[in-house]
């Protein structure tokens, strides 16, 4: 006689069916808990199968898989993606209320003008001498030619999705908008602007952020021994026409290219033991080392225009 879980009334056996779909008759049984299941809810393991319910149990107890820098091992891009919207919602609406000469302009008098609104830099870049603080981040996110928002977006796409890999969303974030503040802040600090009889020309667009960001992911690749020849080669380039093309803000450029290495060398080469406290300790101290360089400049600034 049988007896257990299939034991029939008579003493037979029964075939067994799925725990979770009681009308399928099935012979295979969860390697985990030893429950019968139904083709629709196997999931191939290592040995055999499990039922769903024990999968879903040992991915709770399974650590999620991080880079050497403490980003979970996950599609990248949300944070890069995100930023290249946000620029391109801005020239938009400059382009749109009439901020910018564009085929757009003339139709739209109706609309209160992005450009004018005292978030984006629409004068003299030393206006942030006259308290617009804000326009050292706004600023960053600011473009007016097409040409520039292309080359901006498209060099943000290709390596801001690698180091967003590698960091994780909020450290890349921070290396992204710390690197566009230091740029701002060079610009602000050895611009014309400010001089007698030269109040200085708005200084706009993402190329310290992303050039900080460049430099970090350098960092970071050869710490991680890869062969950074080829990186090296575009960021020479880069520089290259840094100064050597006219309109080009050198200042930004290489403020954010320094932040970018000082991020990338103190995230690479921190102890891992000190790096949940060291990562937004270095963060918030480049943060406040551009506050105190902004009120500096600032207080110079009188004395250099009058």
């Amino acid at each position: 006689m049988t007896s257990g879980p299939y034991a029939g009334a008579a003493g037979g056996t029964t075939i067994p069916r799925c725990y979770r779909h009681p009308d399928r008759e099935t012979y295979i049984a969860c390697q985990r808990c030893g429950r019968p299941i139904c083709p629709d809810c196997m999931v191939a393991a290592s040995v055999g199968f499990q039922c769903p319910s024990c999968v879903k149990e040992g991915s709770a107890t399974v650590r999620p898989k991080r880079t050497a820098y403490g980003a979970l091992v996950r599609n990248p891009g949300r944070v890069t993606n995100t930023l290249i919207a946000l620029n391109v919602a801005v020239f938009v609406l400059i382009h749109v209320t009439g901020g910018s000469p564009s085929p757009t302009s003339a139709g739209s008098v109706w609309l209160r003008r992005f450009w004018e609104l005292p978030w984006f830099p629409s004068g003299a870049y030393d206006s942030v001498a006259g308290g617009a603080y804000w326009q050292l981040v706004t600023s960053m996110f600011t473009h007016v030619e097409v040409t520039h928002i292309l080359l901006n977006m498209l060099s943000l796409w290709i390596v801001g999705t690698q180091l967003e890999l590698l960091l994780g969303w909020w450290r890349y974030l921070a290396v992204y908008l710390v690197s566009g503040l230091v740029g701002n802040v060079a610009v602000y600090w050895f611009s014309a602007a400010g001089s007698p009889g030269n109040p200085g020309a708005p200084s706009l667009g993402a190329s310290g952020a992303i050039f900080g960001v460049f430099a970090c992911l350098i960092v970071l690749a050869l710490r991680m021994g890869i062969d950074i020849s080829q990186m090296l080669v575009i960021l020479g380039l880069n520089l290259a026409l840094t100064f050597t093309v006219a309109n080009i803000s050198w200042q930004a450029h290489l403020g954010g290219l320094l932040a970018g290495l000082a991020m990338g060398a103190g995230i690479g080469y921190l102890p891992a033991a000190r790096r949940r406290i060291g990562y937004p300790a270095m963060f918030a101290g480049l943060v406040v080392l551009c506050v105190l360089a902004t009120v500096v400049r600032t207080a110079q600034l009188p004395a250099v225009s009058g």
